[in-house]
């Protein structure tokens, strides 16, 4: 049996649930920039499917890294760590 190789897991905030069952997660990150040395916040957006739809606007969620589902999403969502208020 072959072992598969550890998937990438991010936390983000969803920032839209308009699509049918994908969501745009936006993660954040601090960067150290190379030459001044300052730390940037970097915001990446990821495209997560989420097959029951249950995620809102606001939610902070884990998502994992998949084999590509459409043009431009290549995660899913495994689990909602906050409910938005």
């Amino acid at each position: 049996m072959e072992e598969r190789n550890l998937r990438k897991e991010k936390i983000g905030v969803v920032v839209s649930n308009k699509m049918q069952k994908t969501i745009v997660v936006a993660v954040k990150m601090k960067e150290k920039h190379p030459i001044y040395g300052k730390f940037v916040n970097k915001t990446t957006k990821f495209y997560a499917h989420d097959e029951q739809e249950s995620c809102n606007i606001g939610d902070t969620v884990r998502i994992m890294e998949t084999r590509p589902l459409s043009k431009s999403k290549r995660w899913r969502i495994v689990e909602i760590i906050e409910r938005a208020k």
